[in-house]
């Protein structure tokens, strides 16, 4: 598969390392990835500055803060026009208890990844937001048993670049 980026050998480390440990120091990431500490946070500013890094973020545990019911959504709308998977799409933003969400391909037009609270929040939510949306055909879930994998975003081997 073609990078789109032009990455060396070292941005990938650089990647790799901030996706294991985000708040590491940049004295300790440039002696990850066997640099100097400035040249190491110029690259840094350079992958922040193209997009590369889109940003920082603390993961939360979920559970610990009273977070129980994690689901998945499959959502078929009625019409896939444009502005209506638009619409769609803009109306996710505002609903707190959907985390992240995707247009896919397929027998659904939208994922979203939820978490609530208790799964009656959960179930108010698919039947008075979801099921109620305007256009929305079809609404499928799946209620979550436990994670078993919980990785980056992408998979930086050891021998990227």
């Amino acid at each position: 598969m073609p990078i789109k980026a032009d990455l060396d050998a070292i941005d990938w480390k650089i990647l790799r390392e901030l996706q294991r440990e985000g708040r590491i120091t940049n004295v300790e990431l440039s002696s990850r990835v066997g640099i100097s500490a400035p040249p190491c946070l110029r690259r840094m500013k350079r992958l922040e500055e193209t997009g590369i890094i889109r940003g920082y973020r603390a993961m939360l545990n979920a559970p610990a803060l009273g977070f129980d019911v994690v689901a998945f959504c499959l959502i078929g709308l009625r019409h896939q026009s444009e502005a209506e998977l638009k619409t769609f799409a803009d109306k996710t933003r505002n609903w707190p208890i959907v985390r992240s969400a995707w247009m896919v391909s397929g027998d659904s037009d939208f994922m979203l990844h939820c978490v609530a609270s208790d799964l009656a929040t959960f179930q108010n939510f698919v039947i008075e937001e979801l099921t109620s949306s305007p256009n929305v055909d079809t609404v499928r879930t799946a209620l979550t048993i436990r994670q078993v994998k919980d990785e980056g975003l992408v998979a930086i081997g050891e021998s990227a670049g």
